[in-house]
C-alpha cells in the first residue's frame, strides 16, 4: 500500500517589541538569567496583565500579509499546564477566538508554487527556559523569556513533504522579517516550530494518527526530523503496527526522534477565557491604519522587479530574500536609474565583498547612494567597468565616495575620438609588420592592437571606442592603398 505524507506546522514567532506582552519588562536577548522579571512575569498574587498594543498591531499586520480574516472581536484564554518555567501554572494564549483565521502562504520549491493554508494566527506569551546542568545533576529556571510576546501561526495540514515544510518555514521567516515584526533568528529562539505529521493511504481523506515533534529551531532540523519520522511511521504501518499519538523530540546528533510524552488534546489544557483581560476589539480604522504602514511584501516586490524593471526571476528571488537587500537595491536604483546595473553591482560585487568580510548588508562600508553614483559613472562613460572595480575596492575599504576617488586618482576615461585615434595611429606606426598582416586579413591581430592602445593610454581609453576606431582606421588605410 502506498502512503501519503500529511504535515502541519505550528510556528512560534517572537515579536520585536521592546517590552513583554502583558508587562513592561524588557525582551532584550542575552541578559543575565532572571534579569528581566517583575510581579506579572513571576505570577505574583495581585499582579494584573495589561496588553501591549504593539503586539496586536503586529498580529494584524501578519494577518493582512497572509490574507487572513481579522477577527473584529477576539479574546485571551488560559491554557493550563504545569512546568517549572511557567510561574502562573497557565499560559495566556488564545483558543476559540484567535485574532486571525483562514489565510495562506505561497511557497516556491523546485520552481513550483504551492499554496499552504493558514488555519489561525493567535497571540500568546512565551514560557521561561529550563536549563539542565549535567555537572550538578540539577535544573535551573531562567524567566527572562517568560511573557515575551509570540504569534503562533498554525498551518492547515497541506504540506506533503519535509522539503515543503522547510520551504514553508523559510517563506514565513522571510515574511516576518520583511514586515519587521520579528528578527526570525532561529538560533536565538525567535522562530521555532512544532511539526505535526501523519501518514494515510493514498486516496484516503481521513487523517491518520499524528505525532508531534516539538521545538525545532532550524530549517535543516525540520527537514531531517520529518524525514526520520516519515520513515519510522512508514516502517510501523507496513509491518502492520499502530502509530501512537505522542509528542516527540528530535535529537540532532543521532538524527532520530524519541518520545517525550503522550500527545495532549485541547481538553487536557482546560482552556477558559482569562478573567483578567478584557476582549480585544479591532476597529476597521485600526486595520486600515496598520495596512497603510505596511512595507512592500516579497511577492509584490518580486513582481515589480521582473515586470517593471526587467530583472530575471532569479535576481528577484535574491534581492527579496531579505528586506535589507531590497531596501539597499532600491536606494542604489533611485540614484542610477539602471536596474540591471544596480542588481549586478549589489548581488555580485557587494555581496561577494560582504561575504568575504563576514559583514551584514546593514554594516556595508559602501552607502547605497554611493554605489548608485558608481553605476552612473560607468553608464555615462566617465570611467570604464575595469576602473569601476578598482574604485569599488577602495570604496569598500575606506567608505569614500566614488567621484572623490576618481578625481584623486585621475581615473577619468578617455572618450574623445581625436585622442584615441591619435593613440591608434601611433600603435599602427610602431607595429608595421603586425599592421600589414592585420590589413591582409589576419583578424586575430585585432585584439593585439586593442591591448597596445589600452596600454598606451594607461588603460583609460573607452574600450568600445578603441575597438571602433581601430576598425575605422584600418578600413581607411585599406581603401587608400
Amino acid at each position: 500500500m502506498e502512503f501519503e505524507t500529511v504535515i502541519g506546522l505550528e510556528a512560534h514567532v517572537q515579536l520585536s517589541t521592546r517590552s513583554k506582552i502583558f508587562c513592561g519588562s524588557s525582551t532584550e536577548f542575552g541578559a543575565e538569567p532572571n534579569e528581566h522579571v517583575d510581579p506579572v512575569t513571576l505570577g505574583l498574587p495581585g499582579s494584573l496583565p495589561v496588553l501591549n498594543r504593539k503586539v496586536v498591531e503586529f498580529a494584524i499586520m501578519l494577518g493582512l500579509a497572509t490574507s487572513c480574516e481579522i477577527r473584529r472581536f477576539n479574546r485571551f484564554a488560559r491554557k493550563h499546564y504545569f512546568y517549572p518555567d511557567l510561574p502562573k501554572g497557565y499560559q495566556i494564549s488564545q483558543f476559540d477566538e484567535p485574532i486571525c483565521e483562514r489565510g495562506k502562504v505561497v511557497i516556491l520549491l523546485n520552481d513550483v508554487h504551492r499554496t499552504i493554508g493558514i488555519k489561525r494566527i493567535h497571540m500568546e506569551e512565551d514560557a521561561g527556559k529550563n536549563i539542565h546542568d549535567s555537572r550538578t545533576s540539577s535544573s535551573l529556571v531562567d524567566l527572562n523569556r517568560a511573557g515575551v510576546p509570540l504569534l503562533e501561526i498554525v498551518s492547515e495540514p497541506d504540506i506533503r513533504s519535509p522539503a515543503e515544510a522547510a520551504a514553508y518555514l523559510r517563506s514565513l521567516r522571510q515574511l516576518v522579517r520583511f514586515l519587521g515584526v520579528s528578527d526570525g533568528n532561529m538560533d536565538e529562539g525567535s522562530l521555532r516550530c512544532d511539526a505535526n505529521i501523519s501518514l494515510r493511504p493514498m486516496g484516503e481523506r481521513k487523517l491518520g494518527t499524528r505525532t508531534e515533534i516539538k521545538n525545532i529551531n532550524s530549517f535543516k532540523f525540520v527537514e531531517r526530523g520529518l524525514e526520520y519520522e516519515v520513515a519510522r511511521q512508514l516502517s510501523v504501518l507496513k509491518s502492520g503496527g499502530t502509530i501512537l499519538q505522542e509528542t516527540l523530540t528530535f535529537d540532532s546528533v543521532s538524527g532520530a526522534t524519541r518520545s517525550l510524552r503522550s500527545k495532549e488534546e485541547a481538553a487536557d489544557y482546560r482552556y477558559f477565557p482569562d478573567p483578567d483581560l478584557p476582549p480585544v476589539t479591532v476597529e476597521e480604522s485600526w486595520i486600515e491604519e496598520v495596512r497603510a504602514r505596511m512595507p512592500k511584501l516579497p511577492q509584490d516586490a518580486k513582481k515589480e522587479l521582473v515586470e517593471a524593471m526587467g530583472l530575471t526571476d532569479y535576481d528577484a528571488e535574491v534581492l527579496t530574500a531579505e528586506r535589507a537587500f531590497l531596501d539597499y537595491f532600491d536606494a542604489v536604483y533611485a540614484v542610477c536609474k539602471n536596474a540591471r546595473g544596480a542588481c549586478n553591482w549589489v548581488t555580485s560585487e557587494l555581496f561577494g565583498f560582504l561575504n568575504k568580510n563576514n559583514l551584514d548588508i546593514t554594516a556595508s562600508p559602501i552607502k547605497p547612494e554611493d554605489l548608485g553614483k558608481l553605476v552612473q559613472l560607468v553608464d555615462t562613460e566617465v570611467i570604464s567597468g575595469k576602473m569601476a572595480k578598482s574604485v569599488f575596492e577602495e570604496m569598500f575599504a575606506t567608505g569614500t565616495a566614488p567621484e572623490t576617488i576618481v578625481q584623486a586618482k585621475g581615473l577619468r576615461q578617455i572618450t574623445g575620438d581625436e585622442e584615441i585615434l591619435s593613440a591608434v595611429r601611433g600603435v599602427f606606426e610602431e607595429n608595421a609588420e603586425q599592421l600589414a598582416a592585420y590589413l591582409g586579413g589576419n583578424d586575430r591581430l585585432h585584439g593585439f592592437f586593442v591591448g597596445k592602445v589600452m596600454k598606451t593610454t594607461g588603460g583609460n581609453a573607452n574600450p568600445k571606442k578603441v575597438n571602433e576606431l581601430i576598425l575605422q582606421e584600418a578600413k581607411s588605410r585599406k581603401e587608400s592603398k
